[in-house]
């Protein structure tokens, strides 16, 4: 009776290992993952970040052009001011 009952907790035992096994691997994908994902979340920040960079760029050339604009239609009287 005795050797039965060792060899049931064995059992169990063993079953308990390799779902542990399992949970283990299955948790280092998980991680694995999700590192993959913060990773294209920062990446998707940083691209944001210089597109918003682009746009201030692209009006404060606008206002350059702007302004040169207006002195040249000054100088040559095609403005009302």
């Amino acid at each position: 009776m005795t050797e039965n009952v060792e060899n049931l907790i064995l059992e169990h035992l063993r079953a308990m290992r390799t779902w542990n096994a399992m949970a283990d691997r299955q948790f280092a994908e998980i991680k694995h993952r999700l590192a993959h994902i913060e990773t294209a979340v920062a990446r998707n920040g940083r691209d944001l970040a210089v597109n918003y960079a682009e746009q201030v760029q692209d009006r404060h050339d606008l206002d350059l052009i702007k302004d040169r604009l207006d002195r040249i239609e000054k100088r040559l009287g095609l403005t009302d001011a």
